[in-house]
């Protein structure tokens, strides 16, 4: 899957830099310019991002509405979305992202790293998702496992993501993500029953940034010895017992529990935040594009 081409070092880094910067731009035109985007709490997103400490891994996490969530939702204003150093690595869907030499070339330049959905969470690539962790680095997952157009509760978490939390040597900053308006940009069934062939524009986004969960894995795990393996579970190479010594039913009480925090999370900030942002946000005027708007594009 052409790992080479996703290394820092690769031809010194030129190509992956004009990936970004390209694909940067794309992203600030269409949620700055293009469309009226609305983001709460973004500093906390920014400063974890530029300035925490460089051993401390951080995990985003977000709902899955469009195929542009990633890169759209890094594109608002104040936000290093060209900067290819800082800039996130994201498990990305491998029979749409990877589906030829090109496209895999491509988006390994954008630092994303193939899964097979259904894989399980003890596939090859996630090994290599546990290294960027392990080095220190930003990983955005989309923990649902697939694009949801509906406004409907956050759906059952798959457990990839609480597997890297619980490997992952140092645990990381998790930090919830949720956000509405990109299933507009690019609806699924817009032109008889596909995407459109461009992204919508003049549609409103809202970026809602939660703050850091922290997970006592210590207690976590005690608690999951507890739980015997009298169930017969064979499950994609689950390990009979893990470096902790948890068995396999502990594991999955394991997983499921961090899940559910994780999901508990991004449900609150989906219905209380944005049920007290709409409120705010009738108060204030309707955002325009304008000639401002056009030419102050190049500071943001």
């Amino acid at each position: 899957m052409m790992r080479w081409a996703a290394r820092a070092e690769h031809l010194a880094g030129l190509p992956r830099k004009v990936v970004f910067v390209a694909v940067g731009a794309f992203a600030k035109v269409m949620t700055t310019v293009l469309n009226s985007t609305h983001v709460h709490n973004p500093d906390t997103l920014i400063r974890l991002v530029r300035s925490r400490p460089s051993s401390v891994p951080l995990l985003t996490v977000s709902n899955h509405m469009s195929t542009l969530d990633d890169p759209l939702m890094w594109g608002f204003k104040g936000f290093p979305s060209m900067d290819a150093k800082l800039a996130r690595w994201v498990l990305a869907a491998e029979d749409i992202c990877f589906k030829n030499r090109i496209l895999s070339y491509l988006f390994r330049l954008g630092k994303c790293i193939p899964v097979t959905r259904g894989g399980g969470i003890y596939q090859e690539h996630m090994s290599e998702a546990l290294d960027v962790l392990n080095g220190g680095g930003w990983l955005h997952t989309f923990p649902e496992g697939k694009v949801n157009q509906e406004d409907v509760p956050v759906r059952r978490l798959k457990w990839g993501t609480a597997s890297l939390i619980v490997r992952a040597p140092v645990t990381p900053i998790v930090l919830p993500i949720v956000h509405s308006g990109f299933e507009k940009v690019m609806p699924e069934k817009a032109f008889y029953g596909r995407r459109p062939p461009l992204p919508l524009c003049m549609k409103d986004i809202k970026i809602i940034i939660g703050e850091p969960i922290e997970f006592d894995l210590w207690s976590l795990r005690q608690t999951a010895l507890t739980h015997s393996c009298e169930e017969n579970l064979n499950n994609l190479g689950w390990p009979k017992t893990s470096p902790d010594g948890l068995d396999e039913a502990a594991q999955r009480w394991l997983l499921t529990s961090i899940s559910d925090q994780i999901r508990t999370a991004m449900e609150k900030l989906r219905t209380f935040e944005f049920g007290r942002w709409q409120i705010h946000l009738a108060w204030e005027p309707a955002s325009t594009i304008t000639v401002e708007n056009l030419t102050q594009f190049c500071s943001f």
